[in-house]
C-alpha cells in the first residue's frame, strides 16, 4: 500500500507571541501565527506582496523549550504536517481549522534579540548556548488538502 506525504515548511516571521496552554494531562502545547510573503504581480503588471498567515502548534518537549525565545517579529523555519481539526462551538455549530503540527522548528536571524543566525535549541541548552541539531518530535498524523493556486 503505498503511503502518502504530508509535509509542510515554512520560513517566516511570528505575527505575535506564542500562547503555551497544557493539556489536562500535562502536554504542553504551544500555538503561534507565521507570516510567509508571496510576490504578485497585478493586472497593471506592478509587483506587490501578499501575506499568508499559517497557524502553527507544537508539542511537548519542542513547546518547551522553544516558547521563550519565540516572540512577535522574530523569523523561523517550521517543518511540519498540515492538520484540519473540527469542534462544535457553544452554539452548536460544526468549526474546522487548518493548522501546521510542527516537527521542526529553527530560529532564524532577524529579531534583533541577539542570537545567532539558523538557531535551534534542545531541551536544556541556555540561550548563550551555541547552536545545536534541530529538536525533532514525532507527532499524530494528520490530513489536508492541498492548494492548487499557483502565482504564475
Amino acid at each position: 500500500m503505498a503511503r502518502g506525504v504530508n509535509k509542510v515548511i515554512l520560513i517566516g516571521r511570528l505575527g505575535g507571541d506564542p500562547e503555551v496552554r497544557y493539556t489536562t494531562s500535562g502536554t504542553a502545547m504551544m500555538q503561534f501565527n507565521v507570516a510567509t510573503n508571496e510576490p504578485f504581480k497585478t493586472d497593471e503588471g506592478k509587483w506587490e506582496e501578499r501575506a499568508e498567515w499559517h497557524r502553527v502548534v507544537a508539542f511537548d518537549r519542542l513547546a518547551e523549550s522553544l516558547s521563550q525565545y519565540l516572540s512577535k517579529g522574530r523569523e523561523v523555519y517550521v517543518e511540519g504536517r498540515l492538520r484540519t481539526r473540527q469542534w462544535e462551538d457553544q452554539q452548536g455549530n460544526k468549526r474546522y481549522t487548518t493548522e501546521i503540527v510542527a516537527r521542526e522548528i529553527q530560529l532564524l536571524g532577524g529579531s534583533g534579540q541577539g542570537r545567532q543566525q539558523n538557531e535551534s535549541l534542545v531541551p536544556g541548552e541556555s540561550a548563550q548556548g551555541g547552536a545545536a541539531k534541530a529538536l525533532n518530535t514525532e507527532l499524530p498524523p494528520s490530513h489536508g488538502a492541498p492548494e492548487d493556486d499557483i502565482p504564475f
